[in-house]
């Protein structure tokens, strides 16, 4: 960072403290954003350091750290452990948060490799079957024309008890709320246990859907650190030893983005430590259901505090958007509250479609299917990575990358992204202003069928990869 730079950018925000609107950190950042959108502050240049700042600008040094942390969060500015704070490149910022998306806006010559969804299998005859048999059944045509209750009905809620066992964990119905997916299911628990204001841990790399409805909700998020297997619990004590906190959001299978299975000990431990804190627990199963051998849910470990969220999405069928949640009897009024106040019930329709293949065997079909095409085309593409550094779980339907210093994920997304290729760099999974692990998340799953498109996408990344070394 040279001298005039420093100058310069006190100079910036004198005249943003003097002139602007709102709190301190905001006018600061309202400045800098201004200053770099009229050339003053060059991309790529060191920001001044904080304390330097704080005493020209006669501030604290709290107050330059939320203003350089809100520029992060925007995708104007990246913070590198140690070295400092850059403005970025231009063609590299993160677009503004308006929220994930589950369906690409990018022309048809993109390759998405971004996403996880469920590759495309029989579900579409299954579909064509089940819906022409319900035209011919006048007594299941009358139970689904209207409304029913909001938990939804019982055979519904029996099929997405079914559906959530596992081993030892044997649900009962009247432990079950029908919601339309999982992602409305995470909406209705959060609304429902949680108030704005309040303080909800997760992982500090975390599915992107919570952080966006947390953000709607005005839920404050606290990422926590993980190792290899996920949250841990030394850290989630700690950080519920300085802060007031309500609950914890986490994947303990197939943690997303990072692919992480917690063991045994580890939900053990993790639930000591939330009836200790006296903590909520929030479990995302989505993925867990392809990891037919994984270790039994949160919620067999701490029943009495869990909810624990399932679904059809990522195994069976995105489009029928059926969840499950799963929760202690006195939580089951508020939940159901939660679903009547967002849309009054699960939709009868395809909750008929779901328990009729959860019944007869077809969830479990399709399930096979996709556990053993994911496998498929892992073992397909996996040479292509040979040399580089990841993580992943057999039956994860994607790879968890790391980026070789100095080289920054998102220079990696624009590359490929030049090329028509998509990605998913750490970025979209960070909670807080910390500094953000250099990964790259690839999906095996947007292929439609397509071996050599699938391979070239592969084949780009890697490509994009070894150029860094």
């Amino acid at each position: 960072m040279t001298v005039k730079v420093s100058i310069a950018m006190v100079s910036i925000l004198r005249d943003g403290l003097a002139n602007g609107v709102g709190v301190k950190y905001k006018r600061l950042a309202d400045a800098v954003e201004k200053g770099i959108a009229e050339g003053l502050i060059e991309p790529g240049c060191k920001l001044p350091p904080h304390r330097l700042l704080a005493d020209s600008l006669g501030v604290t040094i709290g107050t330059i750290s939320r203003a350089y942390g809100e520029l992060e969060r925007v995708g104007l500015v990246v913070a590198r452990v140690g070295d400092g704070t850059y403005v970025r490149q231009r063609g590299m910022e993160r677009p503004r948060d308006v929220g994930f998306r589950n369906v690409s806006d990018e022309p048809q010559p993109f390759f998405d490799m971004s996403r996880n969804q469920p590759i495309p299998g029989q579900e579409a005859l299954f579909l064509s079957q089940s819906l022409q048999a319900l035209a011919l059944d006048p007594e299941a045509l009358q139970s689904i024309r209207g409304y029913v209750a909001e938990a939804g009905l019982l055979r519904y809620r029996a099929a997405g008890a079914y559906w959530l066992r596992h081993h030892e964990f044997v649900p009962k119905a009247e432990q079950i709320v029908c919601v339309n997916g999982g992602q409305h299911g995470l909406l209705c628990a959060l609304m429902a246990l949680l108030k704005a204001g309040d303080t909800l841990l997760t992982e500090h790399l975390t599915y992107p859907g919570l952080i966006s409805v947390a953000r709607m909700l005005g839920i404050k998020l606290i990422g926590v650190g993980m190792d290899d297997e996920g949250l841990l619990p030394d850290a989630l004590s700690e950080v519920c030893r300085h802060h007031r906190v309500t609950a914890l959001y986490c994947t303990p299978t197939i943690q997303n983005p990072t692919a992480a299975v917690m063991s045994v000990p580890r939900r053990e431990a993790i639930a000591e430590v939330c009836r200790q804190h006296n903590l909520l627990i929030i479990e995302d199963e989505a993925h867990a259901v392809l990891a037919q051998q994984r270790p039994l849910p949160l919620s067999h470990f701490a029943p009495e505090r869990s909810v624990l969220i399932g679904s059809l999405s990522k195994a069976v069928s995105a489009g029928l958007r059926i969840g499950y949640l799963h929760a202690p009897q006195p939580l089951i009024g508020r939940l159901s509250a939660a679903v009547r106040g967002t849309c009054w019930m699960a939709s009868p329709l395809t909750m008929e479609v779901a328990s009729h293949w959860i019944e007869h065997g077809i969830a479990e079909q399709l399930l096979a299917q996709q556990i053993a095409e994911i496998g498929r085309r892992k073992v397909l593409v996996s040479g292509l990575l040979e040399g580089l550094a990841y993580k992943t779980h057999p039956h994860s339907p994607h790879f968890w990358i790391e980026v070789p210093e100095p080289w920054r994920a998102s220079q990696i997304e624009a590359e490929l992204k030049e090329k028509n290729y998509r990605v998913a760099t750490a970025e979209m999974f960070a909670v807080g202003h910390g500094a953000v692990p250099q990964f790259i998340r690839a999906s095996v799953c947007n292929s439609a069928g397509d071996d050599g498109m699938l391979l070239r996408g592969f084949d780009a990344l890697a490509g994009a990869l070894a150029e860094t070394e």
